[in-house]
């Protein structure tokens, strides 16, 4: 083995344990022995984008696939990072059309349509996501990765009928594949079965508390921060409702919320507890009674957040995209819930 093939080697070795600053060590170096190498900038732009900077990714996979046009894995790549954390679901979808027409086997169409499935879905073109779907081949596939990708797409399709068995598949198949489980848990749960829903989805959370943040994960001191600024700049008529929360920071929700039926990658909780009633004096029967806000708490899982945003500059994004949906969900959506009432039965 040439001491270049030997370094990348080495690079995609470490990059596969995670160790996003020692592969790209190795692939500085391989770039040194042959800067036209475009395996050289396909392993480069994995590593940026483990290490979160996926700008530099895309340069990197670009860069690889005008060295080599017929460079399948770098476009593919390419297409992962166009869509998440990028969100340019347009330029993914072309990446995607443009390795299947390069694809020769089944994986490799696999692989280009369950990705511009992603990207469609994503975009919310459902019709088009559909029939995207009927193009994929009908296996067998040597990966058994397969029967998650095709039944996760499936589901989030909304094909309940066709997800089920290959997500069960899988999850029987990879009991330590933690997205394997959620999802079994997503589609027990929607069938009705609530305790073997709960089983699964406190297997998924214990894999997922086994794993290691992204190598770009922020302090949980700077992460803290981040939900303080979120916080700050919500909208005005949002903001009154949490000033005075109490706010605390966690990886995850604990087995125990999730046992009540808390989703175990929920990305925050906004805790109210009901208001109680105080009687100003027990003698003045004029008066209402008092009522007393108690404090709002909120719980924020860093891990959870970090998995959505996928780089550390969508972090902030996401936190305030939760926050927003959360506090309107505890305490607008109630109250436009309580007046629709009022006003049917008027």
């Amino acid at each position: 083995m040439d001491q270049l093939s030997a370094t990348l080697d080495r690079g995609w070795d470490l990059a596969q344990r995670g160790d996003a600053p020692g592969a790209v060590a190795c692939a500085k170096r391989a770039l040194e022995l042959d800067p036209q190498s475009p395996e050289v900038h396909n392993l480069l732009g994995f590593s940026a984008a483990m290490a979160g900077d996926a700008e530099e990714a895309l340069d990197h996979y670009r860069q690889a696939i005008a060295l080599d046009d017929t460079y399948l894995e770098a476009m593919l790549n390419a297409a992962e990072v166009l869509m998440h954390p990028m969100g340019e679901w347009d330029d993914a979808i072309a990446m995607c059309d443009d390795a299947y027409q390069l694809s020769e086997t089944d994986e490799e169409m696999a692989d280009s349509l369950l990705l511009k499935v992603d990207a469609l879905m994503s975009k919310g073109d459902m019709p088009e996501a559909e029939r995207t779907m009927k193009l994929l081949p009908s296996g067998p596939f040597d990966n058994k990765n397969y029967a998650f990708l095709i039944g996760r797409a499936y589901y989030e399709l909304g094909d309940l009928e066709r997800a089920t068995p290959l997500i069960e598949e899988a999850a029987k198949k990879e009991p330590t594949h933690s997205d394997a489980q959620y999802y079994l848990g997503l589609v027990r749960d929607e069938r009705g079965d609530v305790r073997g829903a709960t089983e699964a989805f406190l297997r998924a959370r214990s894999l997922d508390v086994g794993k290691d943040g992204p190598p770009w994960a922020p302090s949980p001191e700077a992460f803290g921060t981040m939900v303080e600024s979120a916080i700050r700049r919500l909208d005005a008529l949002l903001a009154r409702y949490v000033r005075e929360a109490e706010v605390y920071v966690v990886d995850m929700p604990g087995a125990e919320l999730v046992v009540d039926g808390v989703d175990p990658r929920a990305l925050m909780i906004v805790d109210s507890p009901p208001a109680r009633t105080e009687d100003l004096e027990t003698e003045d029967l004029v008066s209402p009674p008092r009522r007393t806000p108690n404090r709002c708490r909120i719980f924020v899982y860093q891990r959870n957040v970090e998995r959505a945003a996928g780089s550390i500059d969508h972090v902030e994004e996401e936190l305030q995209t939760a926050l927003e949906r959360e506090v309107t969900a505890v305490f607008l959506e109630p109250d436009a819930e309580q007046k629709k009432v009022a006003r049917e039965l008027n």
